[in-house]
């Protein structure tokens, strides 16, 4: 296997870039996904829309999504990281702008299908890679730990600054706030969150460096389009693919867990966001810890106890054994929940260095898998809102869990497969 431990000439270069790499990765998403998972009760009552709405808008992104996700792959394996994530961040803030003026639904429809080519088509597939080259064969567990974990930490950051300010614009509980008072919190909210990503934008075209961390005009690095299309006759391809999807399936449903708290546990809307906000820390502990933890086994291996554990909460909140109990023990279930979705993200990319795939197509690898793994952004949103539909109880809360156990279930197999498959041959 070759070496792939980027040429970069200190421990603090490496630090920035990965710090770069950390911010600019859940920067690109604030917009279109960290401020709807946090802020879903504020923004369904300040734009007037349900759940199916809003999961209708969400669809379209997970659309324009997938195309991106398949043609950026072959993008970041022939430009640099550097210019691709920037002008992607830069794209994606003027979305933002369009958001604080609170849009109609046929409007954040637009802004949804636009974003999902802003912030994929030129950026995942680089940024993907630029992790990869970052580690090296030994430390992969880690460097998506890190990548994740890093990621989780600002988001659940930006998370708090942002129930601060509902705080202090919402002194009181319930219903008694004004729909004009909601609107304008929600736009104070947006505007801060666009000219944050306008600021990752400069600090990674002024951190990161210039060109590549690799030669890339010798035959180990050069890129091979025949190599490139041969990636979708893999078995293991499917299944690598099919583990992100289970996986990501999991982290989408995490949107509905601040809901739940205010339909369910009668949380008011600072109190389920606060709710919220606290399942967005626990990302950053269970990604790094779990990295860590992989690179000293395997980190598939580890992907099995992550499934188990979805599959168990799931079930669990799908039977409402705990509907009529004190709420902390539904309460444990979501934060277990939680910390098993968080570790398959720190892992599901980290199983690439198992798969030995050569550098120079990484982010093909990406983009193939990534258009089967991130499909739920179509269907997630769809599926989660037509199943509660305009006035969700813990009925149409549990009927969702129920159904949605299937999935770690698949993912389970999925795992099984995967690791069989590597022991009998690799991509290479």
């Amino acid at each position: 296997m070759s070496k792939i431990t980027p040429q970069i000439s200190s421990k603090k270069n490496r630090a920035i870039s990965m710090f770069a790499l950390i911010i600019a990765g859940e920067a690109i998403f604030l917009l279109p996904f960290i401020l709807m998972r946090v802020f879903k009760p504020v923004i369904r009552e300040a734009l007037v829309l349900s759940d199916a709405q809003i999961g209708d808008a969400q669809a379209l992104y997970g659309i324009t999504a997938v195309i991106s996700y398949f043609f950026g792959g072959f993008i970041a394996d022939k430009w640099e990281a550097r210019k691709l994530l920037s002008v992607s961040l830069v794209l994606t803030a003027l979305g933002g702008f369009w958001m604080t003026l609170i849009p109609s639904l046929v409007g954040l429809k637009i802004l949804y299908a636009f974003w999902g080519v802003s912030t994929i088509f030129l950026f995942w597939a680089a940024l993907i890679k630029a992790t990869r080259q970052w580690g090296n064969e030994h430390n992969q567990g880690l460097s998506f730990g890190l990548l994740d974990g890093g990621r989780g930490f600002f988001a659940a950051s930006i998370a708090l600054f942002g129930a601060t300010i509902l705080s202090l614009l919402f002194p009181e509980k319930g219903d008694t706030i004004s729909f004009d008072a909601k609107v304008t919190t929600l736009q104070y909210i947006i505007g801060a969150v666009t000219t944050i990503v306008f600021l990752v934008a400069l600090l990674v075209w002024i951190v990161l460096p210039k060109s590549g961390p690799i030669q890339t005009d010798s035959d180990e690095f050069r890129f091979d389009m025949k190599k490139a299309l041969s990636l979708l006759t893999k078995p293991i391809v499917l299944y690598h693919s099919l583990i992100i999807f289970c996986a990501y399936c999991a982290y989408k449903l995490t949107g509905t867990y601040g809901t739940y708290a205010k339909d369910v546990w009668g949380y008011s809307l600072e109190e389920a966001t606060y709710f919220a906000v606290l399942i967005q820390f626990l990302r950053p502990l269970a990604a790094i810890s779990v990295g860590w933890i992989a690179d000293k086994f395997i980190p598939s291996r580890l992907i099995v106890p992550c499934f188990t554990v979805l599959i168990l909460t799931s079930a669990v909140l799908g039977l409402g054994i705990f509907k009529d109990q004190p709420i902390f023990l539904s309460f444990t279930f979501f934060i277990f929940m939680a910390l098993g979705t968080y570790a398959l993200r720190g892992l599901y990319f980290a199983i690439i260095e198992e798969t030995k795939t050569p550098i120079q197509l990484t982010g093909t690898l990406v983009g193939i898998i990534s258009v089967v793994g991130f499909a739920p952004d179509i269907f997630m949103p769809l599926f989660v809102g037509y199943m509660l539909g305009s006035n969700p109880t813990i009925a149409e809360y549990q009927n969702l869990f129920t159904w949605f156990t299937i999935i770690p279930i698949v993912g389970l197999l999925a795992t099984i497969a995967f690791r069989k498959s590597i022991q009998d041959k690799s991509i290479r």
